[in-house]
């Protein structure tokens, strides 16, 4: 099926106001973006737990999309007159009707971690068939290998994982990382997500790789999974671990290690001085998009004198 699209900035305060009427006037999806990303003015929005909801871009780029036979320009004069607001310079396209699954896996092609692992999706053929080969597709869940932060826990896992370790990966989306854990040699491995539907993914993710870790909801962890682990993973976003500080630093034993991201460069310094009171922590590697990894041991307890 073939489309129109309507493509125009807004003020970001009426972003929802146009994108609402646009939708009453006939547009089958509205799609909100910054006009300035991939260039030098790029504002990143990350929706972080903590920070406010509606953020938006200052000016946003509000693209409509319309059937093939209809007005987008009419829809867009409707919904001004609507909105009781004039109608901004705006540009109209045709979207030609393609092979929208080819199209979208055509974006995800085989992600080399290191030498000996490799993220592919199902339809490629493995690089290295000799090489740890984790097939992982586009789903629900967050975790394809392609975002930097997957990147650098991965690569974590590839270079500094003993086998037979005890994971925990906190926050387990897709079970990307578990299911590596497993598949690098991992002892016992389990995943945890907020999410019901992460957690069946990880499931069927780790079938479909051959490898049994244990993936529950947070509430089940203490009771099903108690006691520590050698390895504590947790690739989240900056304000829940600040927040998740003492819980996971009680999860791993001794001597054990943390592994951190979802954290920018200007954010690692304060989620680092929240781990200090347990673990000697600091960023392990810097990744694409200014995102880093860090890591860290845990403090052995004081001996009493």
């Amino acid at each position: 099926m073939a489309y129109r699209a309507l493509s125009f900035d807004v003020a970001a305060g009426d972003a929802d106001a146009w994108g609402d009427a646009l939708i009453d006037a006939g547009a089958l999806s509205v799609d909100l973006a910054d006009p300035r990303a991939g260039a030098a003015g790029e504002t990143p929005l990350y929706g972080e737990p903590g920070l406010p909801a509606d953020e938006r871009w200052p000016v946003s780029r509000l693209t409509a999309l319309f059937p093939d036979g209809a007005d987008p320009q009419a829809a867009m004069a409707k919904a001004g007159a609507v909105l009781g607001f004039m109608v901004p310079p705006h540009e109209t396209y045709a979207i030609a009707e393609q092979d929208w699954v080819r199209a979208t896996r055509a974006q995800f092609a085989p992600i080399r971690i290191t030498a000996r692992l490799w993220i592919v999706p199902s339809w490629c053929e493995a690089p290295d068939a000799g090489a740890i080969n984790l097939a992982l597709d586009p789903g629900l869940a967050f975790g394809t290998g392609a975002h930097p932060t997957t990147r650098l826990c991965l690569e974590w896992l590839a270079r500094e994982l003993l086998p037979g370790a005890a994971v925990l990966d906190y926050g387990c989306g897709s079970g990307i990382l578990a299911i590596a854990a497993s598949m690098l040699g991992a002892g016992r491995v389990v995943g945890t997500d907020v999410d019901p539907q992460a957690i069946e993914a990880s499931r069927a993710n780790a079938a479909a790789n051959g490898v049994t870790p244990t993936f529950l909801l947070p509430d089940r962890i203490a009771a099903d999974e108690p006691g520590t682990f050698d390895v504590v993973v947790a690739n989240i976003l900056a304000n829940p671990l600040l927040l998740l500080a003492p819980a996971l630093a009680a999860r791993v034993r001794p001597g054990g290690r943390i592994v951190l991201s979802g954290i920018l460069a200007n954010q690692a310094a304060g989620v680092a001085a929240a781990y200090a009171p347990w673990f000697i922590i600091a960023v392990w590697k810097a990744g694409d998009d200014d995102w880093v990894a860090l890591a860290g041991t845990r403090r052995e307890p004081a001996r009493a004198a």
